[in-house]
């Protein structure tokens, strides 16, 4: 039984259709997850269904007495309230619920003034209070941006074992994936629910798209059926021709399934010598807290560093200091004389002028942008980061939270950098933007260095970690955050750290184990006989499922009315893709180790 309907909701916003007759409903233990790209509605339906706002058509009815708490992405505070004010309110059991909440989420009982604290402190606090509350349905708008691995792994238990109804708007795909049991998909107007959580809801939509696809084949092939009917003519007036020709009508004023417009990435590139950045006994303070302790280390070519530990140990001070903009205590840094930085702050737009229309603040960077397809304008780049023509001629301050913060991260890619330093870069990022962000960066001739808090993100981006122990010092892993998880695992209990790592040229003793790093160095990389082999055939291997692909969907389109041949060569089509992505997937780690090996050669 559902406990909110949302039927034939509409909601318009200037000329940008949010919802057209979109209807769903939530059910008593539902977790759900919404995704879509930004701008498509989903804070305006958390705003819909908490009831601060109203749908132009349509309606949302909940049953009664149901008690809804709701989290935005910007909470409001009232004016003057400080820390201890706004969360506690003198009820001893709630109020010790909070300030168990707050603990876990690194905010202090004080008399602190709300204003003064940070954005993420705001939000955090605000979080807080809202666990704290007596509700039956808890909206979270981005509940996860700005908490640190330690808060976000206490939030997805929280979740996990909360017993009421739970719909959050999320970019983090490993939260949706332990968290929700259903997603909601928002897209172009319109509503789509799975039973599922975030991967299996991959696996659905690609099918529900294939299903689309193949009735739009179907409907084209029956078109064209009809309408040489038609051509041939047929003057009879009779009642079983005049159906036919309605039914052609009908074909003809069916729409094709459209696909949401992703964001399209070149890569700019810019030369690189052999110097690049290099940090030598590198210490920071601040106040009696130690944030770096004699750091050394040189950032190596095409390298990509993922940087973690809990809020406030330095790692957006370790950034700043990379990029120019911090000065260490004591030590120095290099930077190499054709290094180009491009940082993306945790802040919002660096704007002069709210009132800039988005296509100037583009063309200040550049009329002009290189890319590996060529030269291209800053309105097309524009247009490739989905920002339409009349969207560029908009104030900046008429712009989505996200759609500022896609804006931001353009700016920073044109710039022509070769070293580019993000600072979560994900925050306030719609999913599929951020996939795409993912294949830029892997396809990036340069160095990425990047905090977040994305473990998702830095599985498919990163090749080394860096985390802070609070106390000054990093440790090193390698791999992405799978990779340092199951380090971390293994080495616990450990209490040593490495403060100088390779690459800075130094050795540093482990103090629990005595060893020195040289000794865990990888063994001399080699093909094995078998690989070697599937490395020289795996090219053809791919040509030929791809070749495969593509007879069975000219096969797909002759039998599109034959329901049970039609299914019978979908089977065979995601066999031979499920075959085409392993494939893929051997190549990349193939191909990944035989430029290992060449660049083992190279060395020595």
């Amino acid at each position: 039984m559902n406990i909110i309907n949302i039927e034939h909701i509409s909601k318009i916003f200037g000329e940008k259709v949010i919802f057209e007759d979109a209807s769903f409903g939530i059910q008593q233990g539902d977790k759900i997850g919404i995704v879509g790209i930004n701008g498509t509605g989903k804070s305006t339906l958390l705003r819909m269904i908490a009831g601060e706002e109203e749908p132009d058509e349509g309606q949302i009815i909940r049953q009664n007495g149901l008690k809804i708490a709701y989290l935005p992405q910007n909470p409001h505070f009232p004016k003057g309230a400080t820390v201890s004010s706004y969360a506690l309110n003198g009820n001893g059991d709630k109020d010790w619920l909070v300030q168990s909440n707050m603990t876990k989420l690194g905010i202090e009982v004080s008399e602190q003034e709300v204003e003064n604290l940070s954005g993420g402190q705001r939000r955090k606090l605000a979080l807080a209070k809202v666990l704290a509350g007596d509700f039956d349905v808890l909206l979270l708008d981005e509940p996860t941006n700005h908490l640190d691995e330690g808060m976000i792994n206490w939030l997805e238990e929280y979740l996990k074992g909360y017993k009421g109804v739970l719909v959050m708007v999320t970019h983090d795909r490993y939260f949706l994936d332990k968290v929700s049991n259903r997603i909601l998909e928002i897209s172009r107007g319109n509503m789509y629910g799975y039973d599922a959580n975030y991967s299996r809801f991959l696996e659905l939509k690609a099918e529900r798209e294939e299903m689309e696809l193949a009735s739009e084949r179907k409907r084209q092939s029956i078109l064209r059926m009809e309408l040489e009917w038609a051509k041939r003519g047929c003057r009879a007036r009779s009642t079983k021709q005049r159906a036919r020709l309605d039914r052609l009508e009908d074909l003809k004023q069916g729409k094709a399934p459209v696909s949401d417009a992703v964001v399209e990435m070149d890569s700019v590139e810019t030369r690189m010598g052999k110097k690049t950045i290099e940090l030598y006994e590198v210490t920071k303070k601040y106040g009696d807290q130690m944030l770096l302790k004699d750091f050394t280390y040189t950032v190596l070519r095409n390298q990509r560093l993922g940087i973690v530990g809990p809020n406030g140990c330095g790692k957006s001070t370790l950034l700043k200091i990379m990029a120019g903009l911090e000065q260490p205590d004591e030590g120095r840094v290099e930077v190499g004389e054709t290094i180009k930085i491009g940082y993306l702050a945790q802040e919002e737009l660096p704007i002069k002028d709210s009132n800039q229309r988005v296509i100037d603040y583009v063309k200040e960077i550049g009329e002009y942008v290189q890319t590996r397809d060529g030269r291209i304008s800053a309105s097309q780049m524009l247009e490739r980061f989905l920002f339409t023509p009349d969207m560029q001629y908009t104030p900046i301050s008429k712009l989505s939270g996200g759609e500022k913060r896609r804006l931001y991260l353009l700016s920073v890619l044109v710039s022509g950098a070769n070293v580019l330093i993000l600072d979560e870069p994900s925050n306030d990022v719609d999913i599929p933007t951020v996939t795409i962000l993912e294949d830029y960066l892997n396809a990036f001739s340069g160095i990425v260095i990047t905090v977040s808090h994305d473990r998702y993100f830095l599985d498919n981006v990163v090749d080394r970690i860096f985390e802070f122990d609070g106390n000054g010092t990093l440790r090193q892993y390698e791999g992405g955050y799978t990779d340092y998880r199951e380090a971390k695992e293994r080495r616990f209990g450990e209490t040593g750290a490495i403060s100088s790592v390779p690459g800075g040229e130094k050795e540093k003793k482990e103090k629990s184990t005595g060893k020195d790093w040289k000794q865990n160095r990888p063994t001399k990389l080699k093909f094995t006989y078998k690989e070697q082999r599937e490395y020289e055939t795996i090219d053809d291997d791919i040509a030929a499922l791809e070749e495969k692909i593509e007879k069975l969907d000219d096969d797909m389109v002759k039998n599109a009315t034959n329901s049970g041949k039609l299914a019978e060569i979908m089977r065979e089509k995601e066999a031979a893709e499920a075959q085409l992505e392993e494939k893929m997937d051997r190549w990349v780690y193939l191909n990944d180790l035989a430029e290992q090996i060449e660049a083992q050669k190279s060395g020595n």
